[in-house]
């Protein structure tokens, strides 16, 4: 029988971050504190959404079966991912605590800290190592209370598995966008295994802030190809799905869709080159630097090459 794991503490973490020495992040699975009368719950950044669930709502069987983005606190707060009711993360957080690169540990708060609040929160990990995040526990109640699951459509006959490439437009865009993207697909002969559409409400306090509006998030679900060339038929497609979504008004989650290009980052997030100039004077020492940060530099120092493959 193996024996239950120690919590990590907030000391360990620290130590762990200065002497850039890896670390259990299973052990920050702990709700650390339930302060009802301010209407708050602190949790370590491993714990997930779901034993959150089940310890502030033990006998809701559907608060416990929301299903989420990214399954730990944690994750969701580095990807600012949206919620079962559509808002990203930002909207739950009172504050955070977090170990800095040098090893020093800080609760930052949108009020106390509002620049770097900004900067973590939807920052991939790149500013700090969470330790605990405080949530609000008004908000959670709300997005559970209005929770829609994902509208799923399939649509190809293949039944193989598709993965998904998750683009952003204006709800009353949302017809026009789909019809141009079958369209496109239709030019590639690569057709669509399924579709999955949900709402995404706007946000205004991070830095690498991706729902700049309300928007319809939809999911294109492509099968991926086993040959190099039908590979790179395939990422030249989602390409042109992402610009087929930016002409509709839209645009993409810069957390999980690395086939963007440099163009196509830059007219969706004109502040990238910011927010890594701050990654670096924030880390220069690259002890939090990940495959995300070296994938976004990289791509924004290469040189421009047009490669067409035909259809």
């Amino acid at each position: 029988m193996a024996r239950p794991t120690l919590p990590l503490s907030a000391h360990e973490l620290s130590e762990s971050v200065r002497q850039s020495r890896r670390f259990d992040p299973s052990r920050l699975d702990r709700v650390l504190r339930i302060d009802a009368s301010r209407a708050l719950v602190e949790v370590q950044a491993g714990a997930t959404w779901k034993s959150l669930a089940a310890r502030l709502r033990p006998d809701d069987v559907r608060a416990q079966e929301v299903r989420t983005t990214r399954p730990t606190i944690g994750e969701s707060i580095d990807w600012n991912a949206a919620g079962p009711d559509g808002r990203p993360a930002v909207a739950h957080v009172e504050s955070l605590t977090l170990v800095t690169p040098e090893g020093q540990l800080r609760r930052v708060g949108r009020i106390s800290n509002p620049q770097l609040f900004a900067l973590v929160v939807g920052g991939q990990g790149l500013f700090g190592v969470l330790y605990s995040v405080t949530l609000r526990l008004e908000s959670l109640a709300r997005a559970l209370n209005e929770a829609q699951a994902p509208l799923m459509s399939p649509e190809g006959a293949s039944g193989r598995p598709a993965r998904m490439l998750q683009l952003l437009v204006p709800p009353q865009n949302f017809d026009r966008f789909l019809a141009s993207a079958r369209e496109r697909c239709a030019e590639w002969r690569i057709p669509i295994e399924n579709t999955q559409l949900r709402r995404i409400r706007q946000e205004t306090e991070t830095f690498l802030r991706w729902a700049q509006r309300d928007y319809a998030e939809v999911g294109i679900g492509i099968c991926d190809r086993a040959t190099i060339g039908a590979a790179v038929r395939i990422t030249q497609l989602r390409r042109e799905l992402i610009d087929t979504a930016i002409a509709h008004g839209g645009g993409f989650p810069i957390a999980c869709t690395p086939e963007a290009t440099r163009a196509q980052i830059e007219q969706c997030y004109p502040q990238i080159r910011g927010f890594l100039a701050e990654q670096r004077r924030l880390d220069p020492q690259e002890k939090l630097a990940n495959a995300w940060l070296r994938h976004q530099r990289g791509l924004l120092v290469r040189q421009p090459c047009e490669v067409r493959w035909n259809r």
